[in-house]
């Protein structure tokens, strides 16, 4: 983490619930000013805001989805905590459509949702960051360089996601993002990672963990457990803070050995 005049500032999409708000306040324990993003929950969004350590934090809502809302939202950030060091891209959706039961519309609707919010909207925001941070008169430090992206990911971009194909591809499409954009601005020493989680204990997960689908998701985890929001959130941390710019393009798989790929 670079020494700087300043606090490090960061942006956190997602940041209301689950691996969001576990990013958010590790990052704010590494004394990093966290712009917390939601889109809805604002009640939520305020709980994260008091757990977060430290002074100069602050709530943006913006619905990722709406290109204009995501502009809007870099502007707010800039104008109140500064331009932003480190982008997490974190939000994301998850809607079933699965193809041999999903009428004509619903499934137009499913990969428009889904596409917008999970790749688009990444897009969106990375672009204006990558700008941003390429622009600056020299890197922060030599190891941090000017600025980092990371991507939240999914193993399903690799396994596939039969109840919500949209889902699986739109997280492969940030994956081929996140290196495509690491190639244009490594050599501004801009650098981009990606996470690839696979179940992750959140309180959306608890339903499924729960349920009829618990034993055999749990099966297909060598170590007898989901993953930990905290486990997640410090792969993050990692990479925005201390990764070493030689892994830059790079995404890196926290699922418990529960998929393997080569």
């Amino acid at each position: 983490m670079p020494t700087t005049s300043r606090p490090l500032v960061a942006i956190v999409t997602g940041a209301s619930r689950g691996i969001g708000t576990a990013i958010a306040v590790a990052l704010a324990k590494r004394g990093v000013r966290v712009a917390a993003h939601y889109h809805s929950n604002r009640s939520a969004a305020d709980a994260v805001l008091a757990r977060l350590p430290g002074t100069g934090h602050a709530l943006v809502q913006a619905d990722l989805a709406d290109p204009a809302a995501t502009f809007a939202m870099w502007d707010e950030v800039s104008g109140r905590l500064g331009t932003a060091d480190i982008v997490v891209n974190n939000a994301g959706i998850y809607v079933d459509h699965p193809p041999l039961s999903t009428d004509y519309a619903a499934w137009q609707t499913a990969w428009q949702r889904t596409l917008s919010t999970n790749l688009l909207g990444p897009a969106n925001l990375s672009l204006l960051a990558s700008q941003s941070m390429a622009g600056r008169s020299a890197p922060l430090s030599a190891a941090f360089g000017r600025g980092r992206i990371i991507n939240v990911s999914s193993r399903g971009a690799f396994r596939g996601e039969p109840e919500a194909p949209a889902y699986g591809a739109s997280k492969a499409g940030l994956n081929a993002f996140g290196q495509s954009l690491a190639r244009a601005v490594a050599a501004r020493a801009v650098y981009v990672f990606s996470i690839a989680p696979g179940w992750v204990g959140t309180e959306m997960a608890t339903a499924h963990l729960t349920g009829p689908d618990g034993p055999a998701i749990i099966a297909q985890h060598p170590l007898g457990r989901v993953n930990g929001v905290d486990e997640v959130a410090n792969a993050v941390v990692y990479c925005a803070l201390d990764a070493p710019a030689a892994m830059t393009g790079g995404v890196i798989d926290v699922n418990g050995a529960s998929y393997l790929r080569t």
